[in-house]
């Protein structure tokens, strides 16, 4: 699967990409990033894309046209497989609702995957009238951008791609999981700091100590 990121900041996606299981995917080749910066769409000499909105009010709007040609730019690379089908994200605290339902339909229905970040007080709305595309939110919230909601959206979608865990079974939704994790060692002493502070002991639920199969499976059905 190949990520289109339409994003001011590019950089700001270095270090989740660049570490663990996305990272290896992509040197795996399971995944593929690219980024388009509408700054290199525009011609005057500053670089600059965002004006005051019509209307008044506060901040400043990205406009239209560098973010058009971003993503025509993106686009140019999906054509080039015409069976490979292109899905084109816009983030929005007002869209629908992003989950593990929806990242299942993008990661078995899509090739090329193009996420609009913004900035500022937004993007010029008439970006959404040239192309057809899907207003998406990961939250009843406003960020300062769409960079990190744009990085779980990558996330939850590769972990859908065969190969990206390794073992499909790893996906915590195919599988009966727990809020609670535990490992070695079986038990352990804490002492708070400070003076007159007791030593306590934590132990591992005895459940899944005992190898008991079904009882395990049963206690995490409580948990989860």
């Amino acid at each position: 699967m190949h990520f289109h990121f339409i994003t001011l900041f590019p950089k700001a996606f270095d270090s989740y990409l660049g570490e663990s299981i996305l990272k290896r995917a992509i040197e795996d080749k399971k995944i593929k990033v690219s980024f388009y910066n509408p700054r290199d769409f525009v011609e005057n000499k500053w670089k600059r894309v965002d004006r005051p909105p019509y209307g008044g009010g506060p901040g400043l709007v990205i406009e239209a046209l560098p973010v058009i040609k971003a993503i025509e730019s993106a686009l140019k690379l999906t054509a080039r497989s015409k069976k490979l089908k292109a899905k084109i994200i816009w983030l929005s605290p007002s869209g629908k609702q992003f989950d593990n339902t929806y990242a299942k339909k993008v990661a078995r229905g899509y090739k090329h995957v193009i996420i609009v970040c913004g900035r500022y007080e937004g993007i010029d709305a008439r970006v959404k009238k040239v192309f057809k595309m899907e207003e998406v939110s990961i939250g009843p919230f406003v960020l300062t951008g769409g960079e990190l909601p744009a990085m779980l959206i990558v996330d939850v979608v590769s972990r859908q791609i065969p190969g990206v865990l390794g073992n499909l079974d790893s996906l915590e939704e195919r599988r009966v999981s727990s809020s609670e994790v535990y490992t070695r060692p079986e038990i352990f002493k804490y002492t708070p700091p400070g003076r007159g502070k007791k030593a306590k002991y934590y132990r591992v639920p005895k459940v899944l100590l005992s190898g008991h199969t079904a009882k395990i499976e049963e206690w995490k059905k409580g948990r989860e």
